[in-house]
């Protein structure tokens, strides 16, 4: 099958970002990256973990990616990939100083700033906004349901407990008008299982935050069929655009194509996030951010499709996280 082209408005922003960089300032950039790998630089050491998502998802991928890139660049950088339930977990494991880096959705990490979500607020400082996924909320393609509004009374898979869709699922909830747990019977299950529990019929819809097309929704696009809910006439209620400055949420239509009917159904895009706590040291966080630009291309998942960033312009576009110190010192020798 042909994979469907990305959309037009990210690959607008990368065209407009490769003309203001220029390729002089690339090849500056390069060299500093080749001196580190040759030992003119020796570069980063020592263990960094990194905190991805659930095993075969979109984050876990991207980790493997950037592990395998860190340490092909950085050769005394031992990099470790820790699957978890997503955004929350992910945070969580920062606070607590078990995770490096951590991927998160921007939604999610600006709640952690300050909000019920956790009992204290969990600073954090951004890498870089290294891509945009896509809200998918489903149902089979032969239910009634044609809006989220739809779903009272359907039993509803939010996603893992401590994942990021789980924490913006309750929210397109009450967006919708309805109460979690009161009007709509809301169950956390890994994606996996959502899936599994969707063909038995035992869960009517399920969300999830990731690229597309991703293969556990092709495989259910396939068998029983599904159809996707609009979402973005929700956003107004989340905070995205009109609402909470940094939201990261923006209107994306579903590219045609990804799955066998979802092509142009208006959903939410969510920006995410690598993060790390403030005191991620300055060498280490310049070094990631470079490899992050220099190696875009080999940072994207072989089955993603769609918006995609990894390039200086939307890197920087961390909306209500601050950049860390060594990542924008790394920018700012970028843009010279």
């Amino acid at each position: 099958m042909t994979r469907p082209r990305p959309e037009s408005r990210p690959l607008d922003r990368r065209t407009l970002l490769h003309a203001a960089l220029g390729t002089a300032a690339v090849a500056v950039l390069g060299g500093a990256l080749t001196a580190d790998a040759s030992g003119l630089r020796p570069g980063p050491s020592g263990v960094l973990r990194i905190a991805t998502g659930e095993p075969t998802a979109f984050y876990e991928a991207f980790g493997r990616l950037l592990t395998a890139e860190l340490e092909s660049a950085y050769p005394r950088l031992n990099c470790r990939v820790r699957t978890t339930a997503g955004s929350l977990t992910n945070i969580e494991l920062l606070r607590d100083r078990r995770a490096d880096l951590g991927l998160v959705l921007t939604d999610t990490a600006l709640a952690a700033q300050g909000t019920d979500l956790l009992p204290r607020p969990v600073p954090l400082r951004a890498i870089g906004r290294v891509y945009e996924t896509y809200l998918q909320f489903v149902v089979r393609a032969d239910s009634p349901v044609r809006e989220v509004a739809d779903l009272a009374g359907h039993p509803v898979s939010l996603g893992a407990t401590g994942s990021g869709a789980a924490v913006l699922g309750a929210r397109i909830l009450h967006a919708a008008g309805l109460t979690p747990g009161t009007d709509v019977p809301v169950l956390h299950l890994p994606l996996a299982d959502a899936a599994e529990a969707m063909r038995a019929g035992s869960v009517d819809a399920l969300i999830v935050a990731g690229g597309v097309p991703l293969p556990t929704l092709s495989d259910l696009d396939e068998r029983p069929g599904l159809r996707f809910l609009p979402l973005a006439g929700l956003l107004p209620r989340l905070g995205g655009r009109e609402g909470r400055a940094g939201s990261g949420l923006e209107e994306v239509s579903l590219p045609q194509g990804a799955y066998r009917s979802a092509g142009g159904v208006a959903t939410i895009g969510v920006s995410n996030l690598l993060v790390c706590r403030p005191d991620l040291p300055h060498a280490v966080a310049e070094a990631l951010t470079r490899l992050l630009v220099l190696r875009a291309s080999a940072l994207v998942p072989d089955n993603a499709v769609g918006t995609q960033f990894l390039d200086v312009g939307s890197l920087i576009g961390t909306g209500g996280i601050a950049l860390h110190p060594g990542a924008a010192e790394a920018y700012r020798t970028l843009h010279g």
